[in-house]
């Protein structure tokens, strides 16, 4: 058993809320700009004393529509400057935020808001009225419905409807609800959105949260500071998104909000943030699409070196540093072709924070010695987001860092990572049972399989659950396999199978966006699906290679013997992914039963 702690540098008083930084921000800094809100296209300023004026408003309103104190309330909305609002305003009135991925079921809105027996909900469109119409008579509890968007040309939104309700409600009543509040109060309860069964509602406290920012800011302190800039465009139903926008109202760093990645490149430059918070698979499509368009522009062994260098300039920089001849070659490709890929961040990004899978070493690598290092880390839910983080002064590739201030994590006799600290949930709503099985002696159960070096860096090797485990008796973790053959610019999703098999297989899926590049430099007709392709022998090379590669990484009896191209992508809308881009392997195994056997049929 290993294990490593870091103390805390910072402690949250009894009395504290979330709400506090809104209202020291007005009180301190009013002038200074919160949030940049997209408005027919142009960014407009919305400064800390007009974003605290709008919470209190929308505040007044819950409280005159009824909201008590710790009544829960549903949120169901893109990434969009009114989430942030509303986060705030039902906080100051008292309530519970609910978040609801805005691409949820009907099955699944009405799972989280019965479960939670939240009294309000806000939903952002038409569509989620209907979603939620069908399943309202299903939910006793809910005594409220407001849409951001107003139902009609003319009629009020709910920001601006709250704001006319409230007005009867007094300043000091309301700010006295907030003063309610204190931080062993439950701030939010997030359903994980769990790749196997009914998604279990993490109870997050004021002080679980604000603890999370603190050692945040203490990890990230040239990012975390007034005056830089944050372009949000994670889901804010997902706790790294919505714990890092936090951060930023308490640092004073600027906001953003945009809710549709496929204008993510022109946002990013037109919004030009300091920083970027992603998921893995964004830093791939950034790569791969970069690779993608130097190539097709005949571009592509300057690229290719590049990247190299790149790559051997990072690692380098654990090594002592590069030497002459390398530092010569970077300079030059820091001209020719990195300086692009800072552009298409925006121009003044310095650097990315990486979170809810693994990222691979040579992508890391790549974005290091691009001048752009993402910093790895790795949490969950159920610990706020963060637990450990790579930072400028401690950043180890390969790893997720050491554990944030005020946490510790072991290393059980099993392998399974143990998470203590501030930042650990309190509870599952409404679920004793589970909550018992997740958290004992205070420490939580992760489920993921990990190592810590003598310097306290994690290092994941996988999923306890997830292990397969061949007819050999050979314990495999997918994990490893997967994320480099997603590395690979024409793979867009993998899934190793071999669970009582005699060896390793995989099921793999082509990337839309870079297959018809692949088919115009291979001679294909432009008109061919993945489906008309499926045995091409071409695009079975192209993948055998990408495997070849991946298997480098493992032992001979973990390597893929053999794989399968599908002719569709995995996708949330299928099924096939949680909102957070987590692959449900239940969902991938019942739904290509027939190819997995034909892996194992020959």
């Amino acid at each position: 058993m290993r294990e490593f702690s870091v103390p805390a540098t910072a402690t949250v008083a009894a009395e504290e809320n979330l709400t506090d930084m809104v209202r020291a921000n007005a009180e301190r800094f009013g002038n200074a700009v919160s949030f940049r809100r997209r408005v027919d296209g142009t960014w407009v300023d919305v400064t800390a004393r007009d974003f605290a004026a709008q919470v209190l408003a929308v505040a007044k309103g819950l409280i005159a529509s009824g909201l008590r104190a710790g009544d829960r309330v549903g949120l169901m909305s893109k990434t969009r400057y009114e989430w942030t609002l509303l986060d705030f305003a039902i906080w100051h009135a008292g309530g519970v935020v609910v978040p609801i991925y805005e691409t949820s079921a009907a099955e699944q809105v009405e799972w989280i808001l019965s479960d939670s027996q939240a009294k309000a909900v806000f939903i952002e469109t038409a569509e989620h009225k209907a979603t939620l119409d069908t399943v309202v008579s299903e939910l006793p509890e809910l005594r409220s419905v407001f849409q951001i968007d107003g139902p009609g040309a003319d009629a009020a939104g709910a920001i601006d409807e709250l704001t006319a309700l409230g007005a009867g409600v007094s300043d000091d009543d309301a700010r006295a609800r907030r003063e309610e509040v204190g931080a062993d109060d439950t701030a939010t309860i997030v359903y994980t959105s769990g790749t196997t069964g009914r998604p279990k509602g993490c109870e997050l406290t004021h002080y679980n949260l604000l603890s999370e920012v603190r050692s945040d800011v203490a990890a990230f302190p040239q990012l975390m500071q007034a005056g830089n800039s944050l372009l949000v465009f994670l889901p804010l139903a997902h706790i790294l998104a919505r714990a890092i926008a936090l951060c930023g109202v308490y640092t004073r760093v600027t906001l953003g909000h945009t809710p549709d990645v496929r204008n993510l490149v022109e946002d990013l430059q037109s919004f030009r943030p300091t920083f970027v918070v992603a998921v893995p698979r964004v830093f791939e499509k950034v790569y791969n699409g970069a690779k993608q368009k130097a190539h097709a522009a005949g571009k592509g062994k300057i690229f290719d070196a590049a990247e190299a260098t790149a790559v051997a300039y990072s690692q380098a920089l654990d090594g002592g540093g590069a030497g002459l001849g390398l530092k010569v070659k970077h300079a030059v490709f820091s001209k020719l072709v990195y300086s692009k890929l800072q552009a298409a961040l925006g121009g003044r990004c310095i650097a990315a924070v990486s979170g809810g899978a693994p990222l691979g070493a040579r992508l890391a690598h790549f974005f290091r010695g691009v001048g752009v290092p993402v910093l790895e880390g790795y949490g969950l839910t159920e610990t706020s987001a963060a637990a450990c983080v790579n930072t400028e002064t401690a950043f180890r590739v390969g790893t997720v860092g050491r554990p944030i201030a005020g946490t510790a994590v072991r290393i059980a006799e099993d392998g399974e990572i143990l998470i203590k600290g501030d930042v650990v949930f309190r509870s599952y709503w409404n679920n004793p049972t589970a909550t018992a099985e997740a958290l004992e002696d205070g420490w939580f159960h992760s489920g993921d399989l990990g190592e810590l070096d003598d310097d306290g860096f994690l290092r994941i090797t996988g999923r306890k659950k997830e292990i397969i485990v061949t007819a050999g008796g050979k314990n495999v973790s997918p994990a490893v396999l997967e994320d480099r053959l997603r590395s690979h610019p024409l793979i867009s999703q993998c899934m190793v199978v071999g669970d009582a098999q005699p060896f390793i297989g995989a099921l793999i899926t082509i990337d839309p966006e870079f297959f018809p590049a692949w088919k115009e430099q291979n001679g294909k007709p432009a008109s061919a699906s993945v489906a008309d392709l499926i045995a091409d022998e071409t695009l079975l090379g192209t993948i055998q290679a990408a495997v070849d590669e991946a298997n480098h990484a493992v032992s001979k009896a973990e390597a893929i013997k053999r794989f399968r191209v599908l002719p569709v992508d995995f996708t949330e809308a299928g099924g096939e992914m949680t909102p957070s881009l987590k692959l449900k392997r239940s969902v991938v195994a019942t739904t290509y039963k027939q190819d997995i056997e034909a892996i194992y049929a020959k």
